[in-house]
């Protein structure tokens, strides 16, 4: 028996208050790697954004060149106008692919698709923490609720919605692209 002639369901209000501290843990770690996950993603994104905003001017200044150097030697038919069409093409050439200082169209498309990547699986993770804050915060509730209802199964309720807390907030950290739920 617990106070007031209540049956005590859930080991008293010191079962109910260490359920509580360990809510309140798991939520203090979802919310921080959430965020952390929230601004990675954030970064990456504008990584991509960038990089294929690098690639777009890649691609002006190559059909630039390249057009520039068709109407020269269609308008000039002489050596010095084909040695320079020949130089333009060389540099529109390079803009494609420059495996040395990865600036080229393909290699900025293959940064781009990997930042991508990156932000997703960040996006993923953030999501898992964000189900963890939530489900946390009404354990937190439920079991805050048990001590002055004395209503053992919101204690119960609870700690298996701490469990599933617990589970998300794992699921984001290892495993973020294995449980999709939105």
């Amino acid at each position: 028996m617990a106070g007031h002639g209540h049956v005590d369901h859930h080991g008293g209000n010191k079962g109910v208050a260490l359920l509580i501290a360990v809510l309140a843990l798991v939520l203090a770690f979802s919310e921080t790697l959430g965020k952390s996950a929230q601004t990675s993603a954030l970064g990456y994104n504008i990584e991509a954004s960038n990089l294929w905003a690098f690639f777009q001017s890649k691609t002006i200044r190559q059909t630039t060149l390249r057009t520039s150097a068709e109407e020269l030697e269609a308008l000039v038919d002489s050596d010095k106008s084909r040695q320079q069409a020949q130089a333009w093409r060389k540099t529109a050439d390079r803009y494609q692919d420059e495996p040395e200082t990865g600036e080229g169209r393909k290699q900025l498309a293959e940064r781009a698709k990997a930042a991508e990547k990156k932000r997703d699986l960040a996006l993923a993770a953030y999501h898992h923490f964000e189900m963890s804050s939530a489900v946390v915060q009404i354990a937190i509730v439920l079991a805050s609720a048990s001590i002055i209802t004395t209503i053992g199964a919101l204690f119960w309720i609870a700690g298996a919605l701490g469990v599933a807390g617990i589970a998300f907030c794992v699921i984001g950290f290892w495993f973020p692209t294995a449980v999709h739920i939105f």
